[in-house]
């Protein structure tokens, strides 16, 4: 009768055999690379547990590099903003002070006649009546500017002074409807008196005869009578003539050349025979 539980080899012997084959397998596979297969097989079998071992760690890093990407982006995205903003600022600034040379440069480069001296001027302010056409300039007695001074812009002229202080002064503009002006046609030389209508864009001429040779186009210049204004520089040119035979004169609109309505930057003269002299702000003496 065989006994149920047969000993097999012994475990020092087991040990050995196994040693033995191990040993084999790595001369083998060190020598003719007889493994290669196998490894292969193992890498690819067990290759789908080692991605499910790591998903969740690459999961993790995933959403904080998402997540600190975004926050980066929205960070970056902010600052680009407040660049751009300054950036446009600046781009308006460089526009404003473009254009504010420009207009500088042929205030300055004006028809102006070399014996006039003449000083640049800022408006301060406008008036609020809708019936009165005047500003507030930043120069006043303390730079020389008197009652009656010319006030011209870099197309023609503007107005007189009729109120001075210290240090601001008042333009009543040729448009309002008590100022009045003597001109001359350029082509012909004829002589109108213009008068403002209370509208920035239009004067109108007073007195003019129906046989008047005046014709729509033609350009205004002071005469330099009525002692205000030097002769020679531009006011109007001629909009429209009416000649309606039931009206006693024709009816003659010009349009002036300075704009009125958007002036900011204006000339001050002091024509030749003017007694007064201009003071330039470095000049002015402090006041204590």
């Amino acid at each position: 009768m065989q006994s149920l539980f047969e000993r097999g080899p012994s475990i020092r012997t087991r040990l050995v055999l196994s040693l033995a084959i191990a040993g084999s397998l790595l001369f083998l596979d060190y020598r003719l690379n007889t493994m290669q297969p196998v490894r292969s097989f193992m890498t690819s079998l067990v290759a789908p547990i080692q991605y499910i071992a790591v998903l969740p760690e690459a999961l993790l890093d995933r959403l904080v590099y998402l997540s600190t990407t975004r926050t980066a982006l929205r960070e970056e995205n902010y600052r680009l903003q407040q660049e751009l903003l300054e950036l446009e600022m600046a781009m308006q600034r460089l526009n404003f002070l473009e254009n504010e040379n420009d207009r500088l440069r042929q205030l300055l480069g004006s028809d102006v006649r070399q014996a006039s001296r003449r000083m640049v001027a800022e408006v301060v302010a406008v008036a609020t009546d809708p019936f009165s056409h005047q500003l507030v300039i930043n120069k006043g007695s303390g730079n020389g500017v008197y009652y009656g001074q010319p006030v011209l812009d870099n197309r023609g002229i503007v107005g007189q002074i009729i109120s001075v202080g210290r240090n601001t002064a008042r333009v009543l503009l040729i448009s309002d409807q008590s100022h009045a002006i003597l001109l001359r046609a350029e082509r012909n030389d004829i002589r109108v008196l213009a008068k403002g209508t209370g509208d920035l864009e239009l004067l109108e001429l007073l007195y003019i005869p129906h046989s008047t040779e005046l014709i729509e186009g033609d350009i205004l210049l002071s005469s330099g009578l009525g002692g205000i204004y030097p002769e020679g520089y531009p006011v109007a040119m001629v909009d429209s003539v009416s000649r309606n035979e039931d009206r006693p004169y024709a009816r003659v609109l010009v349009r002036p050349f300075a704009e009125l309505d958007r002036v900011r930057t204006l000339l001050l003269l002091w024509p030749a025979n003017a007694t007064e002299e201009p003071v330039f702000d470095d000049e002015v003496p402090d006041v204590d």
